[in-house]
């Protein structure tokens, strides 16, 4: 595939399931409470019936994936860390050392970490594109490649220092603003180093200027391989019918260059929370997405999307398990 062809990925996409949304909402309102008293988790269990095409729907098969790649923009002095810590957390993630195993495990679910060759990193986007055509192709399809048969939710995000300067990047170039709209703290840096983010993303964006009226482009030009994979995670799991919890601010930012393609390539995609990345709110926003849990968080590491993991199954678990009125012989009206 080239580039040229990535549009093509979006033909004949499924689109919700009417009739498994409309047999949720049924059984909804014969549930032993008051309508509406379980508040966005109804809404959440009638979300993956239509998304998974069937009622009930299940939060059986759960899989969080972690993609991981190393960013040229570092050599700018935009992080706290160096980029050899991305080598080190894939170790951990692999050793299962790392927050996002416990969380995994306390979910339910599995966990298969991406790791894209970490030796060499892309390109310093203040200097030409980060990715070439064939690269970006190539995790675009790697990230589709990476839904699992059969999941019944997956739960995405990312490892790489340097990659919230690559999302402030894609956020400014999509959004407009200023350049320091949307940088942060990333991983701890202090005033100059969000000084020396906020020059990278301003001349990042500004080089390539020309090009940024097609996302692709913005994605290929400011992106990285964990940016774009993700991308293509979210695309092949609409392509299998695979509901999608989003992490953090990174995540956020390859659901932007799709939103900026066609809003309704997210419909299947909810935000997992509110990063404390101080740019998400802005991003989630522009999304038009609400996030579920709010809880301080700015790892990475879908960390975020595994623990909003929960909340899905606790939707489910009331949706399918609690009695009808019929059923507990409860009354749900009072009689004339």
């Amino acid at each position: 595939m080239q580039m040229s062809d990535l549009n093509r990925l979006f033909r004949d996409l499924p689109k919700a399931d009417a009739q498994a949304e409309a047999s949720a909402r049924e059984r909804e309102a014969q549930l032993t409470k008051p309508a509406g008293a379980l508040g966005r988790l109804e809404d959440i269990a009638c979300w993956l019936s239509a998304w998974q095409g069937r009622h009930p729907p299940r939060a059986e098969r759960l899989h969080t994936v972690v993609f991981a790649a190393n960013h040229g923009v570092t050599a700018q002095g935009i992080s706290a860390f160096p980029s050899d810590v991305t080598h080190q957390m894939v170790a951990n993630f692999q050793a299962g050392g790392a927050a996002i195993n416990q969380l995994c495990t306390v979910a339910g679910s599995t966990l298969s970490v991406h790791a894209f060759d970490l030796d060499h990193s892309s390109d310093d986007f203040t200097e030409g594109p980060a990715l070439s055509e064939q690269a970006l192709v190539d995790a675009v399809m790697l990230g589709m490649e990476a839904v699992p048969a059969g999941a019944d939710l997956l739960a995405i995000g990312e490892m790489g220092i340097g990659n919230t300067t690559v999302a402030a990047a894609i956020a400014h170039a999509l959004f407009g603003g200023a350049a320091a709209d949307w940088v942060g703290p990333g991983t701890g840096v202090d005033d100059a180093g969000l000084a020396r983010k906020a020059a990278a993303v301003s001349a990042g964006v500004a080089r390539h200027k020309a090009k940024l009226d097609d996302p692709w482009q913005v994605l290929r030009r400011l992106g990285g391989q964990d940016v774009a994979a993700m991308v293509g995670a979210i695309i092949g799991a609409r392509q299998n019918r695979v509901p999608v919890l989003l992490d953090g601010y990174v995540c956020g930012a390859a659901a932007a260059v799709l939103h900026a393609l066609d809003a309704s390539l997210l419909d299947h995609c909810l935000a997992a929370h509110r990063s404390a990345e101080p740019a998400h709110t802005a991003m989630l926003a522009r999304l038009r997405k609400t996030p579920l849990l709010d809880f301080g968080m700015r790892l990475g590491e879908a960390s975020g999307a595994a623990l909003a993991a929960g909340i899905v199954k606790a939707a489910v678990a009331t949706h399918t398990g609690m009695a009808t009125f019929a059923e507990a012989s409860v009354a749900n009206k009072i009689e004339p």
